[in-house]
This record gives structure tokens, sequence and C-alpha cells, in this order.
């Protein structure tokens, strides 16, 4: 065998090897485990980063599984931390489990990009149908900041429009307005505001990192500034009546 043919069976040998582990620790949620109203915390429970029953999460676990996974800074990772656990019903509570944060009106709000609002039904699972209607502002192959905040003004309308206990609080037009950015920053390119759509469809859908698509943990760690910046770019590319999830008609 010639030298070259022999490298070129080692190199494929070796992708081979390493693709087969990104995916292996891969699995979707079963009948005893919980999950959330976020499709990335899902994604990282089911691919073992997060526990994969979704219970008892504390802060190392959750600032290991984002850096690990996302390489998104300990300090970030931290004040995520605490957000979420102030969806646990127990005061003063260190964890929380993935389906504390379908409690509506703290974290998870009206008008999500994947969700139905909690006054149609269950708003923690995947919905096709609001979904829908968010891609369908995802105009191209690469989703820029433009149709980011674009798809994320128009779930707000719509849920605004047919929503009759419809509501925004500051917290949740922030978290709203963070999800958008944090698509965009953690599976695209923070310094272009762009990302591959396929990309995006792909983990909302499978909750499942789009490894096999081509994307791999951002070499660069992801700090505060970041996600702030992106949301603030966010906020400048829309186009409301009034301020974010305040509409009136």
């Amino acid at each position: 065998m010639k030298p070259t043919s022999y490298l070129s069976i080692v190199v494929a040998f070796a992708s081979a090897a390493h693709s087969a582990s990104l995916h292996a620790g891969w699995k979707p949620a079963g009948p005893n485990d919980v999950r959330a109203p976020c499709p990335m915390l899902n994604t990282l429970a089911n691919h073992g980063f997060l526990p994969h029953n979704g219970k008892a999460i504390d802060e190392n676990k959750t600032v290991d599984a984002l850096l690990s996974a996302l390489n998104i800074e300990p300090s970030l990772g931290s004040l995520l931390f605490t957000f979420a656990a102030s969806t646990n019903p127990q005061p003063n509570a260190t964890t929380f489990d993935l389906d504390h944060l379908t409690r509506h009106n703290i974290l998870e709000h009206d008008g999500s990009l994947s969700r139905q609002d909690a006054y149609f039904g269950p708003a923690g699972t995947f919905n096709e149908a609001v979904f829908n209607q968010t891609k369908s502002y995802w105009t191209g192959d690469i989703i820029d900041v433009q149709m980011g905040s674009n798809a994320r003004v128009a779930r707000l309308m719509t849920s605004n429009l047919t929503d009759p206990e419809y509501s925004l609080s500051d917290l949740g037009s922030a978290f709203s307005i963070g999800e958008t950015a944090a698509y965009i920053i953690v599976l695209g390119d923070k310094v272009s505001g762009t990302v591959p759509k396929s990309w995006v469809e792909y983990l909302f859908v499978n909750e499942r990192l789009p490894y096999e698509l081509g994307f791999s943990k951002p070499k660069e760690q992801l700090v505060s500034n970041d996600l702030g910046d992106m949301m603030n770019k966010i906020i400048a590319a829309q186009h409301f009546p009034q301020s974010p999830g305040k509409v009136s008609f």
C-alpha cells in the first residue's frame, strides 16, 4: 500500500472516530426526564453536558456545561445559573430542574420563537406552527441580525394580537432579546452577526448541537460583553411602534 493511501485511511478513521465521540453522548429525553422551554439547555442535557434527567442542576454543573460545550465564560455561566435557580419554587434554592423554567412570567415568556404562549397550553414543548412562523423571517441561508430581530418582533406581535392574557415583563423582554443574540453568537460569528440557518433550525428541532453540519465549539471564549453587544444590535434593528413587548393596537 502506498504511504499516501495509508495516510488517507488513518486520517479518515481518525475523523470518523472524532465524529463518533461527539455524537455518542447524545440521547433524547426519556419518560422520566424533564426539559425546559429553552432549546439550548435541553440540548446540553441531551448531550450529557447537563444531567440527562434535567434535575438538581447546581451552579458548578451549569458553569461546567456552558464552558465545556459552548466556551461560555464562567462568570456569565454563574449569572445564567442565578436566573435559572430563581425559577425553583423552593425558597433560597441552590439547584434547579429544567422544568422549573416553564413557570410562566419568570424567565419563560409569551412570544417565544418555538413555544406556544402559556395561555394556549403547555409552553415547555416545541411547537411546529410557532417555529414555522419564526423560520419564515429567516429569508436566506445565513441568518443575520436583521432577520433575527424581525423574527423576534413578529412572534411578539403575533402573541400580542392573539393571546388575551399576553404580557411581557422587562426581564422577559431581556431574555427574549438574549435568546436571539445567543443563537447568533454561540452557533455563528459574533463579529459579523451571522449564523447558518441550517444550524439554528437543526438545534431548535432536534435539540442537538449541529456537529454533523460543521459546528464546533467557539474557539474564542464568549463573554458577557459579547452577549450584551449582540443584544444591542438586535434592539437597534427592530421596528416596533413602541418599546419591545409593550405594543398596543
